[in-house]
């Protein structure tokens, strides 16, 4: 293994491995293999890049820190030689978050004194810019990102938010620096004078500005950021030499789809009500959740009834809904019972026959596919064709192929829903 990730959520984790599976025109990607948590096992011995998922982002800081840790424990045991910390491309955290303290335990860990910092993923519209986090044309907190239900990003200035997490110092590596190529000769942690423990927040508005970094720090045994910054990186493998690997993917008798949304971002909501335009769609009611009358048993009822038709359940409202619930029923325990709700219904739906799971939202995410690991007796999701920028399909090796697709809350296109099941059948 090469390069190891260690993402601090499951829809991330498949948004990066997807990126290393890929690479860049003409040497292409790594052979990359997502795993629910820390395995208990070694890898497969022709896995070149490992993605560890965990469900960490909003964590306590020292449950983050600790199963961080041991993530890269396990990475560096397998023979990673880089190794980056992945969070969302809109830097979901809050200014008592975690993203400040796992990095500085990971860089602390791997005696890196001078870490790289770009959430930026220009693909899905992320880009920084003299520091500010965009996304497409607005600023971050303009974004719809400040009614985040658990990570409210009211700051676009990644160095800002940033230096509010940690004691190092927060520093600046302007676009036209990079463009100039001014910054290439001090760009690697070890040919770094200083030792002051420096976190350098990068610009990048393209692609190019991130395989451009990628070059920049291919000697950096640490990066951290979105999983735009692992784009370059392949490619530095393959010019010292690297044989191509072979990656063959065949979807074949799959069987019914369902689609469990958890997300409250504007765009899905959006694809939701796509979707309900010819497609049999529920909306959960969670008060009815929290007081035991609405359980996973109705939701397979209404899966199995419309499973040929592509049935989608959600729990996705408006901001302003969402934050009247949370005051009246507690943040945790609204997440808590969601999340316990769409992982049992998931774990019985597999039972059934269902064989094609797309699930929207993090936290969501996380929930289903590590009871879908845990149920299946599965460590490793392989990583195949791309949905849509950021969204692999994923397959469980079961005795019965599993497909899943793990959505950020605001990646995809209006039609993904039934895109995402169309393309595990492989009729899109």
């Amino acid at each position: 293994m090469l390069i190891g990730v260690i993402a601090d959520d499951f829809t991330g984790a498949s948004d990066i491995a997807n990126t290393l599976s890929k690479g860049v025109a003409p040497e292409g990607g790594l052979l990359t293999a997502q795993y629910c948590g820390v395995p208990a096992t070694s890898a497969n011995s022709d896995i070149q890049a490992g993605v560890i998922a965990l469900k960490s982002r909003t964590s306590p800081v020292n449950d983050a820190i600790s199963e961080s840790l041991a993530a890269l424990d396990w990475l560096l045991s397998q023979g990673c030689s880089q190794i980056i910390f992945k969070y969302c491309s809109t830097f979901d955290s809050t200014p008592t978050g975690n993203i400040g303290p796992v990095a500085e335990a990971l860089a602390i860990a791997m005696d890196e004194n001078n870490v790289l910092v770009c959430p930026a993923f220009p693909g899905a519209g992320r880009t920084v810019y003299q520091g500010h986090l965009f996304v497409h044309d607005r600023l971050l907190n303009e974004s719809g990102m400040q009614h985040h239900p658990l990570t409210p990003m009211t700051d676009p200035d990644i160095r800002r938010w940033l230096q509010k997490q940690t004691a190092w110092r927060v520093s600046h590596l302007p676009v036209g620096e990079l463009h100039e190529g001014r910054f290439a000769p001090r760009s690697i942690s070890s040919d770094t004078q200083t030792t002051e423990k420096t976190f350098l927040v990068a610009d990048a508005i393209s692609d190019n500005d991130l395989i451009a970094l990628g070059a920049a720090f291919q000697g950096a045994r640490l990066l951290t950021g979105g999983s735009g910054i692992a784009m370059g990186l392949p490619r530095n493998f393959f010019k010292k030499g690297l044989p191509q690997p072979t990656k063959s993917t065949v979807l074949s008798n799959m069987g019914d789809g369902a689609i469990l949304a958890g997300s409250c971002s504007g765009a899905t909501r959006q694809q939701i009500e796509a979707h309900a335009e010819n497609h049999p769609v529920l909306d959960i009611d969670v008060p009815s959740v929290l007081s035991g009358s609405l359980d996973s048993a109705a939701l397979v009822e209404f899966f199995t009834k419309h499973r040929q038709d592509a049935p989608l359940v959600y729990s996705s409202s408006a901001p302003e809904i969402v934050a009247q619930i949370q005051e009246d029923y507690g943040v945790a325990r609204v997440a808590e019972a969601l999340e316990q709700l769409f992982a049992e219904t998931a774990t019985k739906l597999i039972d059934l026959g269902f064989t094609r799971i797309v699930v929207a939202g993090g936290e969501t995410s996380g929930s289903v596919a590590k009871a879908l690991c845990h149920h299946s007796s599965v460590e490793a999701m392989h990583i195949g064709i791309e949905i849509d920028p950021g969204v692999p399909i994923l397959h469980l090796d079961t005795s019965k192929p599993i497909c899943l697709a793990l959505k950020s809350g605001n990646f995809g296109a209006r039609n993904f829903f039934k895109k995402a099941l169309d393309m595990m059948k492989g009729t899109a």
